[in-house]
């Protein structure tokens, strides 16, 4: 693999202006929150810097509740990569830093998962992993690990140490058996920014036996009447030449999924 690729991969930051709640407010408005946060960082991680800041300002009923995120109205999920959250709603280049609110009360749980501890998280994470390692290996690499492994994992995320974590996560981009790839190529497809996304079963290698690239795998996605025609990731916009495999060893968030925005065409 290229190291190179992955340190940048995972140094990738997003800034955030994070706003109050004005119908949580007592007293002066506060001044808003700015933070430099990891793409690959979950907005529940970084909850307790912006509570800490804004709890003064809040009013005392509120000010324990679960907190969560909106953009312009819209729910933030807070079990997705903030990366990826970023990449779908794709704010215009010219609103940086990124301007979200956060709320302590109301919390719509008709439309968020409540992921309101470290902990959840962390369950969310690892599941994520397993599912991600059956795809890959058919789970043989996680469930040979022991717990401390997946501990360093998650250690390693959330403290932002590079080479703890990828002391471990090495072994997960190993090829399956004695192949030179994956089984399977753990992705998840995004359509547009309501934050579904669609997992479909793709292979790294052609029935001949050669690498896929994302030209291949537009032509699995499209439809007589819609066309895949791009893929985005980490604010990137891919090659129709890279190859799965690749992509998967190094562009694949900490939970070893690729999460792709897809752009179509209707034909």
């Amino acid at each position: 693999m290229y190291r190179e690729v992955l340190r940048m991969i995972w140094e990738g930051q997003i800034g955030i202006c994070f706003q109050a709640d004005s119908e949580e407010i007592v007293g002066i408005r506060p001044e808003p929150f700015y933070l430099m946060v990891s793409r690959l960082s979950y907005l529940p991680l970084v909850t307790d810097k912006v509570r800490k800041y804004f709890t003064r300002y809040i009013a005392a009923e509120h000010q324990d509740g679960a907190a969560w995120f909106d953009f312009n109205g819209t729910p933030l999920r807070l079990h997705y990569p903030i990366g990826v959250l970023y990449d779908l709603l794709h704010p215009d280049e010219d609103s940086t830093p990124w301007s979200i609110t956060i709320h302590f009360s109301k919390f719509p749980e008709e439309k968020l998962v409540k992921l309101n501890t470290k902990e959840l998280l962390e369950s969310h994470y690892l599941s994520c992993l397993k599912e991600a390692d059956v795809l890959k290996h058919r789970g043989l690499v996680i469930s040979a690990m022991q717990k401390k492994d997946h501990n360093q994992l998650w250690l390693g995320l959330i403290n932002d140490k590079f080479d703890q974590f990828w002391a471990v996560n090495r072994r997960l981009m190993e090829p399956y058996s004695d192949q030179e790839s994956f089984k399977n190529i753990p992705i998840r497809f995004y359509y547009d920014d309501d934050f579904t996304y669609m997992q479909k079963l793709i292979t790294p290698l052609s029935q001949s036996g050669q690498k896929k690239n994302l030209a291949d795998l537009m032509a699995e996605l499209s439809t007589p009447v819609r066309k895949a025609v791009g893929f985005r990731t980490h604010g990137i916009e891919l090659h129709e030449e890279t190859q799965l495999q690749w992509m998967s060893e190094h562009l694949s968030y900490p939970d070893n999924f690729l999460h792709l925005s897809v752009d179509y065409k209707n034909e």
